[in-house]
């Protein structure tokens, strides 16, 4: 049995250092956060390499005493608080004094600083924790932290950091996220010697968002203000027309410190569930100020997570506010205007043709030219196409069975007798010689078809594409922008031909063929925001992400689908390498054997 010994201090600096650096943006965050607390109205970032090998913060706010710098990175110092009662009324950012000490312990640090008292500042160099040179240096007021090297004394931590983009990416995150929280300070922010935000002291919150999120953000938000003798709620959702794939463009403030609260999140999505597509979440920049003795801010590492006192009280004054300017401001989607879709449709038709959902890929391919006069009599082309989550049908276990060998499930299917379709999604398919009855999720089955359609003709290099007739303009945020710049190459690969058409902008000029008409603006979002922030940079994890959000655009539950292509769907289905799921892990189809059926109505016991 080992014996219990103290660790040296070595050791426990650099445990304590790896709960509050993780990363790069790590430290970015913690030395904005420090620059805000010393009253500064301007803040520089500049990165390169990811903020492995430089980050430097420049501010114009209080500085740091020649005294004060001896204790400002040593463990638990801190001016932010003297006692337990100050932790519990915190206006700061920070309070726990480690930064500075955890940064030192596993980076090189270099620090210019200046009050306003004396004609000149202090440059010193710290390493693990301890000034290794000091001296005066002529400087403005404010504080200039340089951090080089991250991880040179702890190899292990160095390994799991990911590319330079990935992490670079991170700190555009932070550095957006607390530029739009704090719009009474200037943000200038440098990536590898390239300007990527610049915003004024003097902006409005809206002028923010205008600058940090984009045009197309703005015009879709509804402003909400309201106040207690607690707290005051002010900010910006959006429309009902308005809203994104994941949660990237949600923004909870609480005494303009960016949180994460799972609980308002909920609170927010639950007032848009009738409103916007399934799947889909509302946009927020939200800000709460509060009496900081009704909330507790020491309870998470990364100070992220807050516990309210009157989380009730919030939390309906929240909802009401929310729910009264939804109700005030609800938007009739213009899409769903059947005579301007029906001419807008019938411009463009003469060079519009259309394919089989499916089409055999070794079919002949049958291409049909579509009438205009047939479209302004075919009113099924504009029926609503429904959001649907094929995951909320609960079937009784005993019927719920996993097909048992992939050649048996491949030998049935194209001989299914198709039955029909239930409740618009699902397809009944009985198999006489087996005595089995098939139920096959439409949308679930043409997913898997697609993505393996599409992932052969990537791997073969031969992605065909369709030109569009009127090319698509997106409008990004600059972190999306970004993104999807640096992703081009891998983009036009996978047969999405895009260029830059400037202000952060980009125009769709050509798709894959294999998705027909999909709905190109959101589909182009959703790869953006997915690939973003992934954890794993390798190119062929990418690719994975994007045929799979790509293969989304699969027939939809609530479709209508002819007998003739229920057949082929069978065949199709029967052809594929995994037919029993689709690409997100969600079963196609599941059996019912004659057995079950005759057990269920007592007819064998």
């Amino acid at each position: 049995m080992k014996k219990i010994k103290l660790l040296d201090d070595m050791t426990i600096q650099k445990i304590a250092a790896g709960e509050i650096i993780e990363r790069p943006s790590s430290i970015v965050k913690e030395l904005i956060e420090n620059s805000l607390d010393a009253n500064s109205d301007s803040i520089v970032v500049e990165i390169r390499n990811g903020g492995k090998d430089y980050i430097r913060i420049t501010d114009n706010g209080d500085g740091i005493s020649e005294d004060d710098l001896i204790n400002a990175f040593k463990p638990h110092s801190t001016s932010k608080l003297s006692n337990i009662d100050d932790l519990y009324n915190i206006m700061s950012f920070g309070f726990r004094g480690e930064a500075l000490a955890s940064i030192s312990s596993v980076a090189k640090v270099e620090v210019i600083t200046k009050t306003d008292v004396g004609s000149s500042g202090i440059q010193a160099f710290v390493e693990e924790r301890e000034i290794i040179k000091k001296a005066p240096i002529g400087c403005p007021k404010g504080t200039t932290m340089i951090v080089r090297d991250l991880f040179y004394n702890v190899p292990v931590r160095e390994k799991f950091l990911k590319s330079n983009l990935v992490e670079g990416n991170h700190i555009s995150d932070i550095v957006y996220k607390l530029a739009l929280g704090n719009p009474g300070v200037s943000f200038k922010y440098i990536k590898d010697n390239t300007v990527i935000l610049s915003t004024s002291k003097s902006n409005t919150i809206e002028e923010n968002i205008y600058i940090l999120l984009g045009k197309e953000f703005t015009n879709n938000l509804l402003e909400i203000n309201c106040s207690n003798e607690n707290f005051k709620i002010y900010g910006y959702i959006s429309n009902n027309q308005f809203y994104r794939g994941n949660r990237n463009h949600q923004y909870l403030y609480i005494n303009n410190r960016y949180i994460k609260n799972t609980n308002i999140t909920k609170i927010i999505e639950e007032r848009y569930k009738s409103l916007i597509p399934i799947n889909r979440f509302p946009v927020f920049i939200l800000f709460i100020d509060i009496d900081p003795s009704l909330i507790d801010v020491n309870i998470h590492p990364t100070k992220e997570e807050i516990k309210f006192v009157n989380e009730e009280e919030l939390n309906t004054v929240l909802i009401n506010i929310i729910d009264k300017s939804l109700r005030e401001n609800l938007n009739i989607p213009k899409a769903f205007s059947k005579e301007e879709t029906k001419d807008k449709i019938a411009e463009e038709i003469p060079l519009l043709y259309e394919k089989s959902f499916f089409q055999d890929e070794h079919d002949e391919i049958v291409v049909e030219q579509i009438e205009k006069e047939d479209i302004r009599k075919e009113n099924t082309i504009l029926e609503a196409i429904q959001v649907y989550d094929s995951d909320f049908v609960n079937y009784k276990e005993d019927y719920k069975k996993e097909t048992k060998k992939e050649d048996d499930l491949k030998e049935i299917l194209p001989r299914l007798k198709f039955i029909g379709v239930i409740f618009s999604t699902y397809i009944l398919a009985e198999d006489t010689l087996s005595n089995k009855v098939f139920i096959i999720d439409q949308h679930a089955a043409h997913e898997r078809i697609l993505y393996e359609k599409y992932k052969k003709e990537y791997e073969n290099e031969k992605v065909i594409t369709q030109r569009l007739l009127k090319p698509e303009i997106v409008e990004l945020t600059n972190l999306e922008f970004s993104v999807a710049m640096q992703n081009i190459d891998l983009l036009r690969r996978l047969g999405f031909f895009v260029e830059e058409f400037g202000n952060n902008s980009i125009i769709i000029r050509e798709v894959p063929i294999l998705f027909g008409n999909p709905q190109l603006k959101s589909l182009f979002l959703e790869i953006v925001d997915n690939i973003r922030l992934v954890s794993n940079n390798s190119y062929d994890y990418k690719v994975e992400k994007i045929m799979k959000i790509a293969c989304t655009n699969a027939i939809k539950a609530g479709d209508k689908v002819a007998n003739i292509e229920v057949i082929s769907l069978f065949k199709q289905l029967s052809e594929t390498e995994n037919p029993y799921t689709c690409p997100h892990g969600r079963p196609t189809i599941i059996e019912i054997t004659k057995e079950d059926m005759e057990k269920e109505f007592k007819r064998i016991m």
